[in-house]
């Protein structure tokens, strides 16, 4: 009954705790009685277990294995952060690292393993740091198969930010979204051979986003987990391929978004000030910041005037995340259709219940028909 203590192995407790980051002490806060149940002691009920997961961001069923499961820290596969960063990522993003990990073991469990893209990018495509960065853009480019017509057409930055997350669906990348409630964090990848997933904050303005897409696509071209911070400072603390995987990130991004040859078009008899860069912004679905950092690489314009006319854009910009209002809509958008679609496919064609359906939607059982009806609908 959901009311009775359920017999877990305390030290799978412990080991889900510990790898959250979380003390027992602010566990306690929550939950008085884990102290009692990780001693073994006493046993936690189901919907406590529930609430444990959902802190943990551990599936249900890992409280009833025989031992702690060999899963490597997620921080092992971040090969160009300092470990003076890793250690301070605020809770809120080590959280979300938690819950990226869970959403692509999910895939896994899904699909058996196997990527329901044509085609998986990382697998057909790899770059070492020593790569010409331009060959490298046009490379992935050509592959991604999306003309920069294509991209002009797009009505706003909105709809780039949909066709883009399709577009890299449709090579074997997934991409959920969430509020970090931290703008000094743009986004994260983590790498693997077979779902290799991006994980972006969706509180930033969409040509932000659209601009860590293709920052984290090229950390998994390098075959290498990454996060993109607002401000790239921490690039004083790494050296050799590290340091280098990191600049090349924003060059790629810069460049795929906007091809090189594009841009020298566009400034044929025209001042490179900052109403061309809001028209090519606009036109492009581009950042205005990314268009004069393009000015600054050219030496078109100088370092003064690209800070103050970043200054001046970030002044204007409002980071809230304007998501909201329907909790239906918002888990649609973080989760995305693809997402959903195999969850759902998997619960309709009888392989899971109910309860294992909740979990892969990461939302409650009682709450499952209503998103079903809202994804039926056209939620994106």
């Amino acid at each position: 009954m959901a009311n009775e203590g359920l017999p877990i192995n305390p030290e799978i407790l412990t080991w889900a705790r510990v790898r959250a980051g979380i003390s027992l002490d602010d566990a306690s806060a929550k939950f008085k009685r884990i102290g009692e149940w990780e001693g073994g002691k006493s046993l936690p009920t189901y919907p406590q277990l529930e609430q444990l997961s959902d802190i943990f961001k551990i599936p249900i069923a890992v409280f009833f294995f025989p031992s702690p499961p060999q899963v490597p820290k997620i921080e092992e596969t971040f090969r160009t952060l300092p470990d003076s960063d890793l250690q301070q990522l605020p809770k809120t993003i080590r959280m979300l690292l938690r819950k990226a990990k869970a959403l692509q073991l999910n895939l896994i469990e899904m699909t058996d393993g196997r990527n329901p893209a044509p085609r998986i990018v990382t697998n057909n495509l790899s770059f070492t740091p020593s790569v010409a960065i331009a060959e490298m853009a046009a490379t992935v480019r050509e592959y991604l198969g999306i003309s920069i017509e294509q991209q002009a057409a797009w009505p706003d930055a909105e709809a780039a930010l949909k066709e883009w997350r399709n577009v890299f669906t449709n090579v074997g990348v997934f991409v959920f979204k969430d509020a970090f409630r931290d703008e000094d964090f743009c986004g994260f990848c983590l790498y693997e051979d077979n779902f290799p997933i991006i994980y972006v904050n969706n509180s930033s303005t969409k040509t932000r986003q659209i601009f860590t897409l293709f920052h984290e696509l090229a950390h998994l071209l390098f075959h290498t987990s990454g996060i993109d911070k607002f401000v790239d400072d921490y690039l004083e603390h790494l050296d050799g391929d590290a340091k280098r995987i990191e600049i090349l990130c924003n060059q790629f991004a810069a460049l795929v978004i906007l091809p090189d040859e594009t841009l020298a078009a566009e400034l044929r008899g025209q001042l490179p000030n900052r109403d061309l860069a809001e028209r090519l912004a606009a036109k492009y679905n581009v950042s205005r910041e990314t268009i004069y950092r393009r000015f600054l690489d050219r030496r078109l314009i100088t370092q003064r005037e690209y800070e103050d006319a970043a200054g001046f854009w970030a002044s204007q910009r409002n980071n809230r995340d304007t998501s909201g209002g329907n909790p239906y809509w918002t888990k649609l958008s973080y989760l995305g259709r693809d997402y959903v679609s195999l969850a759902l496919k998997e619960y309709h064609q009888n392989r899971i219940d109910e309860t294992k359906l909740a979990e892969y939607l990461d939302t409650k059982p009682k709450h499952l028909a209503v998103l079903e009806d809202y994804y039926v609908r056209g939620g994106s």
